[in-house]
């Protein structure tokens, strides 16, 4: 008989989503209809979707304030803006109502910070129906806890109320127990579409790419995809990029509340014409605006796990980051890990001269980058491609949550 599922989550396709919503549905996307039966109830944003839509594996229930094609700037306005904090209460009288008429097996919260409370009402309420946590968050967990403070008890019983705690890093793992999670968190990373990311592209067209950046052949181009915000250390790139020669330049595809303040800086770097914005870029052609590139960069503060950087070493770049949070699980540098085959070059965080040796480094020793680049590709496609995942998804968080039961 096929398990019911209800999904709590903040956002869904085919609009504002992130790489949550993704891990949901590549997941949901492989798991057999034969044996479950995926609900998901989420905030609508935007008036011209419907209330109750099927996506794919999944029927979609959207709630809350809604205006019409909205920016992702709209979203942080009123009154879009009240709709995360009124998921936080909303969302579990709504899910009580759908459970009385789907009889849920078990509901599974998409992140604490954004779906916990409401779940962990849902799990108070019924407490018969199985209970999944996934953790994803890429923000502290200092700065989460300090922004969950006002819910208080309800914010810890998002965790010591769970059957079982999914997590896309060890970082996150420890996270969940620091929380109040008594059992043992089941660690199953996010993924990417390799395929996708490893296609290939002839040179023209990826000489088509570079003409709409406005570059010469001559110039080298360090690219992200990232939320312009804080933790990302957008900044710490620009401040190497003003360290290392002039035919270097920076590619930013992404938007965020820092984008004010990052443009500011370039120009006050005189870096105008070196640091490129180019807002979000979408996912079905990343792939060759990641390859007109030559290194990926993203010196994170913080991290759950960053598919950003397992997608970059997909598409066969070079990839300089931090080892904070969950990116330790599969970014290995020479110096810093000897002991593993190397993926890519490590940096300190807020440390834009150690940005600048690394450059150097792989602009220098074409060689041993080629062959760290060959490695980190090997990995990516060997653990963290979508099927594999899935199917952790079914064998080690679904399957052994309903034998509880």
């Amino acid at each position: 008989m096929k398990k019911k599922i209800l999904i709590f989550s903040l956002a869904y396709f085919p609009k504002h989503i992130g790489g949550a919503e993704v891990a949901i549905k590549e997941i949901t996307d492989r798991l057999s209809p034969d044996q479950y039966e995926f609900h998901l109830l989420c905030n609508r944003y935007d008036s011209s979707l419907t209330k109750i839509e099927q996506i794919g594996n999944i029927m979609v229930h959207r709630i809350g304030f809604a205006t019409k094609e909205p920016t992702m700037s709209d979203l942080k306005k009123f009154p879009l803006h009240l709709n995360k904090i009124l998921f936080q209460f909303q969302a579990f009288f709504i899910a009580a109502k759908l459970q009385r008429k789907y009889k849920f097996d078990a509901i599974w919260a998409m992140m604490a910070h954004s779906t916990g409370v409401p779940a962990g009402k849902f799990k108070q309420a019924f407490p018969k129906v199985k209970y999944l946590l996934t953790l994803q968050e890429g923000d502290p967990p200092e700065y989460i806890e300090k922004k969950m403070k006002v819910f208080g008890k309800s914010f810890d019983r998002a965790f010591n109320l769970a059957d079982q705690v999914q997590v896309i890093s060890n970082f996150l793992g420890n996270w969940a127990k620091a929380k109040g999670f008594t059992g043992e968190p089941v660690l199953v990373p996010n993924a990417v579409d390799t395929a996708h990311f490893s296609q290939n592209y002839s040179s023209e067209e990826l000489s088509q790419v570079r003409q709409e950046l406005g570059v010469s052949k001559d110039d080298v181009l360090l690219v992200t995809t990232s939320r312009l915000v804080t933790k990302n250390a957008v900044d710490d790139v620009i401040k190497a990029v003003a360290l290392l020669p002039a035919k270097v330049k920076f590619v930013v595809f992404g938007w965020g509340p820092d984008e004010a303040k990052l443009k500011s800086l370039a120009k006050e770097l005189n870096l105008e014409d070196r640091i490129l914005f180019r807002d979000h870029i979408n996912h079905d052609i990343m792939p060759k605006y990641l390859k007109a590139c030559h290194i990926f960069i993203r010196p994170s503060r913080s991290e759950g796990m960053g598919n950003s950087f397992v997608e970059a070493m997909t598409a066969e770049l070079p990839v300089i980051a931090t080892q904070e949070g969950g990116i330790v699980d599969f970014l290995f540098d020479a110096k810093r890990n000897p002991d593993k085959e190397t993926t890519g070059w490590a940096v300190d965080k807020d440390n834009p001269a150690q940005i600048k040796q690394a450059v150097e480094d792989i602009l220098n020793h074409p060689e041993k980058t080629a062959q760290v680049v060959k490695e980190a590709k090997s990995m990516a496609m060997e653990k963290y491609d979508w099927n594999q995942i899935a199917n952790q998804m079914d064998t080690k968080v679904f399957q052994p949550l309903f034998k509880k039961m």
